[in-house]
């Protein structure tokens, strides 16, 4: 399984943490995420469509497992991570913020890769599978600067796709 499979261009979202002139902040972050994750409901694998997710029971998700410890993980990156029991198939989406923002991680380092995921709740283990993926994916320094450097939510896609080895 690709990290492809459950992401989109249409999922992705570069921002800056004071665009619009309004600070972004973790729970912010979470707020855009959630809104990602909502908008689609179904991984472009999947073969059935599902209704779109409530954005507000997504982040209110997600923002429950950053009660329990921040999923920021060091070295920049982020995995919000939760379950719903509506979900037939996980589904992920990615947020870069150039300039980073405080999340509490590990390192005590800024945050500039949020790379959520989201899945059913009776599938613990191809969940845990994923968030090992997203953590082996963002492990190389490099492919993350160039990750952040992205031009546009569709070049940061194909970077994964490249990166994985998926055609384009």
């Amino acid at each position: 399984m690709h990290l492809t499979e459950l992401l989109s261009a249409e999922r992705v979202a570069l921002r800056s943490s004071d665009e619009g002139g309004r600070m972004l902040d973790k729970q912010g972050a979470i707020a855009v995420l959630a809104s990602l994750l909502a908008g689609s409901a179904v991984s472009p694998a999947a073969e059935s469509v599902s209704s779109p997710l409530d954005r507000d029971e997504v982040a209110r998700v997600l923002l429950e497992r950053e009660k329990l410890q921040s999923t920021g993980i060091g070295e920049g990156v982020a995995i919000p991570h939760g379950a719903l029991t509506e979900l037939s198939s996980q589904v992920a989406a990615l947020l870069i913020i150039r300039d980073g923002i405080e999340f509490a991680a590990i390192d005590d380092r800024k945050v500039t890769i949020l790379f959520a995921v989201i899945g059913p709740k009776r599938a613990t283990g191809e969940h845990l599978k994923t968030l090992a993926r997203v953590s082996r994916l963002l492990r190389n320094q490099s492919f993350r600067d160039r990750l952040v450097a992205s031009e546009s939510p569709k070049a940061a896609y194909d970077l994964i796709a490249a990166e994985e080895g998926e055609p384009r």
